[in-house]
Formats: C-alpha cells, structure tokens, sequence
C-alpha cells in the first residue's frame, strides 16, 4: 500500500539566509553560530498525521476527496505531515507510533485488519496518538458480512447504528461545552447545512463527554428521522488519547464552510498536541 505526503520543510535558500544573518549576529556579539546540523537537529519535529479515507465508495467520496485537498492545504500553512492510506493495512503499532494524529477522515469500524484494531485500541488506551473521526466512523452494528468490533463500540460510547436521513436536512447544532478547543473562535450555536444525520439505538452520553448536539427541531426541511436527546460531537474521556468525533462529514459542501473548517483546524491543533 502507498501512502502520499504532504509536507512542509525549510527551503535551502531560506536556510542559507538563516545562517548568513547568524552568523553576522555571531561576529556583533561573540556568540558561536551553530553547526547547520546541530541547529537542525534542535528544531522540533513536524508534527506527523495519518489520514484513512475509504477508497471507492461513491456516497462518501466527494467529502473524502474534498477534506485531502483541505489537508494538504492546512499542512502546508500548519507544518505537519500527512499520510494518507485507503486501508487500514499499514497500521500496525509501530506505524502509529511514528504519528502525532490519526484522523478517520471516512471510514467505518469495521474492516479493520485484526493487527491494526488491536494497534489502534491500544494507543488510545495509552494515549500515543491524537484521533478526530467523522461521520462514518459510528456506523456501528453488522454491515457488509462483518460483526461489530466490541472496542469501537465501546469506544464510539456504546451505541449501535439505527437510521439516518437519506435525503438530508439542515440542522443547527448547539454547544454544549463552550470551553473544549474544538469550539476555540466559534459561537455556541452554528449551522449545518444539508447534511444526513445519523440516529443510533440510545444516546451516547451516559458513556462518552458530549461537546455538542443538534436540535432536531431545526431540521430544514422538517424530518421524521430522530433521537431525542442528538449529540453529534462528542470524546471519550475513559482512553488517554485525545479523541473527538463529528457526526456530520457526509457531503464535500462542508468543506466550503468557514465553520467546519474552523471545526476540523482546531480538532487537529487539540487532538494532535502531545
């Protein structure tokens, strides 16, 4: 399996310009300039970032292809790398052990090699590595031939995939904890637009710390399809590892939202950090 990267490096004509104006600060102040290896080598890593998107799938493809170009763009203005992958083939542990970030960008909890579940498990027990997930990431219950996998269950906060509207609705979402980063320059409440909201067979929130839900109330136009009490973005505070799922992520439009994207920045500068 190949993955693609998205980096971001000092030039050398930047470095050069670097050590010309060290070394005339050297010459002024009798400070020893340092070895260009030595100076590079004190410099913190870039910040390493996988990202699993589904390859193939006709419904989620256009959201999938729309977030990778936005990461490649937020890479390069950010300075992290990415790693994009198509299946979960290449995790193992020592594969997410050389990351900062996992960010299921659509993908389901199932199809997972038996090697990477158990990897993936346990560093978000351990807390070695940063996850956002979105949208696909709850279709949990038996789907294309596969059992549900016990961990993402109960780390999705125990729920099982009822229903969801196919046919879409807009939807304004509430926030219910204001001070996580996630929400960092947002309002307490913003809109989503057209998107198919997933409903599930009980709330997730006795088992998970809920961050927002949306109003039911609001569909536009009015839907059938609901829950109750409807979180969409929510953590698990029971693993080490800074995690925080978005339920909505199911058309590429989100990517032209000022919001989401907001969403997506401060989610990978929260999760990501070590």
């Amino acid at each position: 399996m190949m993955a693609h990267h998205t980096s971001f490096r000092f030039n050398r004509v930047t470095q050069a310009t670097c050590l010309v104006a060290l070394t005339l600060v050297a010459l002024v102040t009798g400070v020893p300039v340092p070895h260009p290896a030595t100076a590079a080598a004190t410099q913190p890593a870039a910040r390493r970032v996988i990202a699993l998107a589904e390859p193939g799938q006709t419904i989620h493809q256009p959201f999938a292809d729309a977030a990778l170009r936005w990461l490649r763009e937020t890479a390069t203005t950010e300075g992290f790398v990415v790693d994009y992958i198509r299946t979960t083939d290449p995790i193992d542990e020592a594969y997410l052990a050389a990351h900062d970030l996992f960010i299921q960008v659509n993908y389901p909890p199932y199809r997972w090699t038996p090697v990477a579940e158990a990897a993936f498990k346990k560093a978000m027990e351990q807390g070695t590595i940063g996850w956002v997930g979105f949208h696909h990431a709850s279709l949990l219950g038996k789907f294309d031939g596969f059992e549900m996998s016990p961990f993402f269950h109960q780390f999705m906060g125990s729920i099982v995939f009822k229903s969801y509207i196919p046919d879409f609705a807009t939807g304004v979402v509430h926030v219910e904890d204001a001070a996580h980063p996630v929400f960092s320059g947002l309002s307490s409440t913003f809109t989503i637009e057209n998107d198919e909201w997933y409903t599930y067979d009980r709330s997730p929130r006795p088992d998970v710390r809920v961050l927002a839900t949306v109003d039911e109330q609001s569909y536009d136009p009015p839907r059938t399809v609901k829950m109750g009490d409807h979180p969409v973005i929510w953590s698990n505070p029971h693993y080490k590892a800074r995690n925080v799922y978005f339920q909505f992520g199911h058309k590429k439009e989100l990517l032209d939202s000022p919001t989401f994207t907001r969403l997506f920045l401060n989610a990978i500068r929260w999760a990501g950090a070590r």
